[in-house]
């Protein structure tokens, strides 16, 4: 038996409406390219990677992560452990995002132990993509008991089975959002492998929604807004706890944790809309400049990057299908008008614009985020 999908009330109802409302949004902008949209999907990938992977303390930089978005070398911050976790993530994350156009896709076990080998290959003695052999318990700190007990290892098979053919056919009238919410539950729920569960059910998250075609996996995942702050990471684990109720118990009520859910939707949503009409600005603001210094066109694109801290010269040129050579002119051309200034070296070095572009940066950041997000669920 598995969790089951709750009943609805009229406030979660009005919340999936302005989910919808905001995807309508998102999807109508996608369908006029514009210049920017690549390096605002880099950025979305990077912050799921990253957020997804801080819940679990492999902590990663920004700039590190936009490079590893970008398939860029990371710095020698990270240690081997951070890195190797944080580029198995992207692996995942890369094949979910792929995954939404698959002809022939369907949900297999095989497919979820791929994907978990992908997170966890790091760590062979944790058997990535092998079921537990015994019990496990989610810590609850040291020297406090267990929050959580996982079913028997002796039950994880047909769990699985389960939640596969479900995966397949079942509640297929839900919302996708309440369908994710509820792969997600189940999957961290059963616990199956000896680590990587809390990243697999977070990535299956949001491959329930690239499937359901919601939206591309990068403006629709919540990764980015579980691992925003330690305060959505408390309530995370919080809305896990209110429902497991420190045991596999699947006929509990799953109303609080899918309200959660579509609350934590929305919440990013939000902050997706904001970063689109901060990408347009700053696009507008780029381009003004690169006419004002009498640029060519193509280097809006490196100003915007610098400006917010993530010029890469290799990225720059795959970006504008431009020669090494000329990409190279262009960034040293940027340097000498003193534009931008060189971060790190070799492989690792990245480029930040000057003051006056970090500060057009700041200004549109502040005059998109003059308001709080406004809260889903305002009576709670």
């Amino acid at each position: 038996m598995l969790f089951q999908v709750p009943e609805l009330d009229a406030a979660d109802l009005r919340v999936l409406e302005e989910i919808e409302e905001f995807r309508d949004q998102f999807r109508h902008r996608l369908a006029e390219p514009r210049r920017w949209q690549g390096q605002l999907r880099r950025s979305l990938s990077a912050a799921a990677i990253r957020g997804s992977n801080t819940i679990e303390g492999y902590t990663i930089s920004v700039d590190d992560a936009m490079a590893l978005a970008s398939g860029e070398q990371m710095s020698a911050e990270a240690d081997g452990d951070t890195r190797a976790a944080v580029e198995g993530y992207k692996d995942a994350l890369t094949y979910v995002q792929q995954a939404a156009h698959f002809a022939a896709f369907r949900y297999e076990e095989m497919l979820l132990s791929v994907l978990h080998f992908m997170l966890v290959k790091h760590h062979l003695d944790q058997w990535p993509g092998r079921y537990r052999p015994g019990g496990i318990w989610v810590s609850g700190g040291a020297g406090q008991p267990p929050v959580y007990e996982g079913p028997g290892a002796d039950e994880v098979a047909e769990l699985m089975t389960e939640l596969i053919d479900w995966l397949n056919n079942g509640d297929r009238d839900a919302s996708p959002y309440v369908r994710a919410a509820l792969a997600h539950l189940n999957l961290v729920s059963i616990h199956p492998w000896r680590d990587g569960n809390g990243r697999m059910s977070r990535c299956l998250h949001t491959l329930v929604l690239a499937r359901e075609q919601v939206l591309a996996p990068e403006f629709s995942s919540i990764e980015e807004w579980l691992g925003m702050s330690e305060i959505n990471t408390l309530e995370y684990y919080a809305a896990l706890r209110k429902t497991q109720k420190g045991t596999f118990s699947p006929g509990n009520d799953t109303h609080h944790w899918v309200r959660f859910s579509l609350r934590a939707h929305h919440l990013q949503a939000q902050g997706v809309q904001r970063r689109f009409e901060f990408a347009a600005q700053l696009w507008a603001r780029m381009d003004e400049a690169a006419t004002r210094n009498r640029l060519p066109e193509r280097t809006i694109a490196a100003l915007y990057a610098a400006a917010q801290g993530h010029l890469r010269r290799a990225t720059y040129a795959t970006d504008e299908d431009l020669t090494r050579d000329v990409s190279v002119r262009d960034i040293q051309q940027l340097q000498r008008m003193g534009l931008i200034v060189p971060v790190g070296h070799a492989r690792t070095r990245r480029y930040v614009g000057s003051p006056e572009l970090q500060a057009i940066a700041t200004e549109v950041h502040d005059q998109v985020t003059t308001q709080f997000l406004r809260e889903p669920y305002p009576s709670d």
